[in-house]
């Protein structure tokens, strides 16, 4: 295991001064362009790095060691849990989600539909909005995580 007494130390720093600061509002800002997201986890990709009996490891090794995980997968665990907490009336509802129960498929957001004859921009800015790439999270989830309540 890489984690150690010397790197407890660094990682504390790290959590505390530095991941805290790329993930604030999160769900608000999360990047849908490869290279923004790329460039948010060079962040911690170099922070690794210097972490004792670090440096040699590949990326995803060093996560694993240090019992990480990426940027991205953290904000998109924020992004479901917001939508959760909307669900169950833990958080407003100012994004305007609703939700369908289907007999199959158990609880889903509904992804309102986009203008089809709307330019390819405005498509893809819509794409990349919270209310639709968090509602494709949520129902990414099996039936039986979308339905736990509080």
């Amino acid at each position: 295991a890489v984690v150690s007494t010397q790197s407890t130390g660094m990682l504390t720093l790290y959590k505390s001064m530095v991941r805290s600061k790329l993930e604030y509002c999160c769900p608000v800002w999360n990047p849908v362009k490869i290279t923004d997201i790329q460039k948010l986890e060079n962040v911690q990709r170099s922070f690794t790095r210097k972490i004792v009996g670090c440096s040699e490891l590949q990326y995803w090794d060093r996560l694993m060691g240090l019992k990480l995980v990426s940027l991205q997968r953290r904000r998109e665990r924020y992004c479901i849990i917001h939508v959760w907490k909307i669900l169950n009336g833990e958080a407003p509802n100012d994004t305007g989600f609703t939700f369908k129960s289907h007999q199959r498929l158990g609880l889903k957001a509904v992804i309102p539909p986009v203008n089809k004859n709307a330019q390819l921009s405005v498509r893809s800015d819509y794409d990349s909005t919270f209310r639709v790439r968090a509602a494709q999270l949520f129902n990414i989830l099996p039936p039986k995580l979308r339905s736990i309540t509080s």
